[in-house]
């Protein structure tokens, strides 16, 4: 890269967020990682970076990675918003308060972070941002009804975001893994994979460090599926 760049990433100490902090750093990044069991701290200091452990669902906590980052560095090119796991039963089973938490864990998770990145990036003159989605999200299945309830809201968020910011140099886009190999692997699920096997976390990363690169320049407001071929919406 032509300069130095730093990048944020959210539920980054395992599976797919780990992945995209190994890869932007390996691209020349500095990376700031988010994590509530400690391991995402433990990552930043491998990588040579920041890390804070506390929870993508607390305004606080979003705020001191922010904060962490700006005094280190004095920017934030790009953000990446992981996300952990939500509730998950039978479709009438799932309580009021199973609903909000999943909207905490798939929806405002991603929200709280963008909120307190893009003033910043506007004051930069750009940036980009990559939400990890799931390719559920257009085509719901039972197995996650949190999930893609709301992260089908998060594709509506991406687009009205993407309508706003767009002119000022901010993308926004999402990523929508299929069966990743952070996930158990069954044989039923990876024979419903076209291409017959499971995607790799790293896969997952290098798609996101494209969509954050100046290669990506002309791409925002979109669900890019990276799945194996199981979606068959247009």
């Amino acid at each position: 890269m032509s300069e130095e760049k730093v990048a944020l990433i959210t539920a980054g100490g395992s599976g797919m967020g780990a992945a995209a902090a190994r890869k932007l750093a390996a691209d020349g990044y500095h990376v700031a990682i988010l994590s509530s069991s400690g391991k995402g701290e433990a990552l930043a200091k491998e990588l040579g970076g920041v890390g804070v452990t506390g929870s993508n669902q607390s305004n606080d906590d979003m705020k001191r990675l922010v904060d962490l980052s700006m005094g280190r560095w004095g920017r934030i090119d790009a953000l990446v918003n992981s996300a952990g796991h939500g509730p998950r039963a039978p479709i009438l089973d799932i309580s009021d308060e199973d609903w909000h938490k999943g909207m905490e864990v798939y929806f405002l998770s991603a929200v709280r972070p963008i909120r307190l990145v893009a003033p910043i990036m506007e004051r930069q003159g750009g940036g980009a941002i990559v939400n990890i989605s799931t390719a559920w999200a257009f085509e719901p299945s039972p197995m996650f009804p949190t999930s893609a309830v709301f992260r089908a809201g998060l594709a509506s968020f991406t687009k009205i975001f993407a309508d706003s910011y767009a002119a000022k140099n901010i993308r926004l886009n999402n990523v929508l893994p299929g069966w990743i190999d952070s996930l158990p692997a069954t044989d039923e699920r990876r024979d419903s994979v076209p291409m017959g096997r499971y995607g790799t976390s790293e896969e997952i990363a290098a798609t996101i460090a494209f969509l954050l690169s100046e290669g990506a320049g002309y791409i925002t407001g979109q669900n890019i599926r990276v799945d194996g071929g199981i979606a068959r919406s247009v």
